[in-house]
């Protein structure tokens, strides 16, 4: 059972992602979405795309950030109202620069 199965009963729109990328691959995965906004506030309606490492935790000390996981391969990600299928479509074509 997944962590996240045990610790709510439903899920929730705010996802953290690791993928398998160097810190300038992410950021050039960031710069590929055309649905996820780019933001640094995660929590409107629409779907948004964060970048912890140079965004929300940046002036945290790198050895301070990488203690409490956040690396930079890590995105973090609001899902808004939009339709499922774009925002699958809009994910597959940005981990495509992978």
């Amino acid at each position: 059972m997944s962590s996240a199965v045990c610790q709510m009963k439903n899920g929730g729109g705010m996802v953290s992602v690791l993928i398998k990328a160097t810190e300038a691959q992410a950021v050039a995965v960031l710069e590929s979405f055309k649905l996820f906004a780019l933001a640094e506030s995660l929590g409107g309606i629409e779907s948004l795309v964060g970048h912890p490492w140079t965004m929300s935790h940046g002036s945290v000390p790198e050895e301070r950030r990488k203690a409490l996981g956040i690396t930079p391969n890590l995105l973090r990600l609001s899902v808004g109202i939009e339709d499922a299928e774009d925002l699958i479509d809009d994910l597959d074509q940005a981990l495509a620069v992978l």
